[in-house]
């Protein structure tokens, strides 16, 4: 639903943008590749990097400790947890993977997902089938693009070791219900583990309405955190039930000659070398999202995306691809007669960032649509009315080409 309460203004939207310097050099739809950071991201890296260049590596990390352990404060804040259930990695793989590998299943476990399922996420589960004998079980979504909650409470058996959502896919604009997905998990008593990879700077996400007990988010989409930045979410009560795949002298704060003790806090899923620059980066765009409210972000976000869409609709030869009764700001099409890809080049040539999404990121879906590609421009709240009219004038442009 949009809050019209207390919109971005266009005032606003023009300081953000003032704010990130990249907005002057081009019009970028492709924030669920990478968003364009606030320059306040990028100087306080660079601020940070110099700083262990004159004074040491170790040295500049104690200067900073209270900014670096603020990140926690500020992550928790964002998603609604409590900083030790944050545990700060490098990519949303990395986290999704910690937690996916953490679990120990047997042969027979049955692990349930939808067709909105992202690649990476796909290929753990494969692994695992190969390696263990457990059982995928797919929900399709219905004839609207809907996810089906009474056929995932048909799906769910005694052998139901999992539930994996993700909870926007990486190659279509609908959004998976994933509050009444957790309170059914939580009614059969199962694992629910969310990628949210996309959501997370985006749209609101509170992890104890959701209920879910492993969240992953990257920090480069919708969060316009630096490439090689993300976290992972572990609810306390779980922690102890997660294996760990890698532990040094971080992740355990106690140790003998014969014995250690794991810490007891999100960063034992951690290890000790990580860089303290992108870390500072992360917190830094996490409060730059806070401050505006991720609420507001979220309204300006659907208004930005369901004008492209009501654009593009009307365009000769355009086919929209985003179904479901939700949406976000990612937005898929296709143009008959031309590639995604030559659509993407040709677009470049203006200076206008978007992406394409292939068939293996979402391949249940793509599969079952007979899509090998779309192309993906994803809005954000700093992006303008007059670039979406922009990017549609050059897309009826590109249209005409074809004979």
């Amino acid at each position: 639903m949009i809050d019209q309460e207390n919109p971005i203004s266009e005032k606003e939207v023009l300081h953000f943008r003032e704010e990130t310097k990249g907005t002057a050099n081009v019009t970028h739809f492709n924030n669920a590749g990478a968003s364009l950071p606030p320059d306040e991201v990028l100087t306080t890296m660079i601020n940070y990097l110099e700083d262990e260049a004159t004074m040491g590596g170790y040295e500049a990390e104690a200067r900073y400790q209270p900014e670096l352990l603020g990140t926690y404060d500020l992550i928790a804040k964002l998603i609604n947890a409590d900083s030790d259930e944050i545990a700060i990695l490098e990519s949303a793989s990395a986290a999704w993977m910690i937690a996916f590998n953490g679990i120990s299943f047997s042969k027979g476990d049955e692990i349930v997902t939808s067709e909105m399922e992202y690649v990476t996420n796909l290929i753990g589960f494969l692994h695992v089938q190969k390696r263990d004998g457990i059982c995928i079980k797919v929900i399709p979504n219905d004839e609207h693009g809907n996810f089906s909650l009474p056929a995932l409470e048909e799906a769910i058996s005694p052998k139901t070791k999992l539930l994996a959502i993700t909870h926007i896919g990486s190659g279509t604009g609908g959004m998976m219900p994933i509050v009444a997905i957790g309170a059914i998990a939580r009614k059969h008593g199962i694992l629910y583990l969310l990628d949210a990879c996309q959501s997370a700077g985006q749209v609101p996400i509170d992890v104890k309405e959701i209920g879910c007990d492993m969240l992953s988010v990257t920090g480069r989409k919708y969060l316009r955190a630096p490439r090689g930045t993300g976290f992972l979410f572990v609810k306390r009560e779980f922690r102890d039930q997660l294996k760990l795949t890698a532990i040094d002298g971080f992740n355990a704060e106690w140790v003998t000659t014969t014995d250690y003790k794991l810490r007891d806090d999100g960063r034992r899923f951690e290890l000790y070398e990580k860089n303290r620059a992108l870390t500072l980066g992360l917190g830094k765009a996490v409060a730059y999202a806070l401050n505006i409210g991720v609420e507001r972000i979220w309204t300006r976000i659907q208004i930005l995306s369901a004008s492209l869409r009501q654009e593009l609709a009307v365009i000769n030869g355009v086919t929209l691809h985003d179904m479901g009764a939700h949406k976000c700001g990612i937005v898929t099409f296709t143009v008959r007669g031309i590639t995604p890809q030559d659509i993407k080049t040709k677009l470049a040539t203006k200076k206008i960032n978007l992406s394409v999404a292939m068939a293996k990121s979402t391949l249940y879906y793509m599969d079952k649509n007979q899509l090998t590609s779309v192309v993906r421009a994803s809005v954000h709240y700093y992006n303008t009315q007059e670039e979406i009219d922009n990017l549609c004038r050059a897309v009826v442009e590109i249209s005409k080409l074809v004979p």
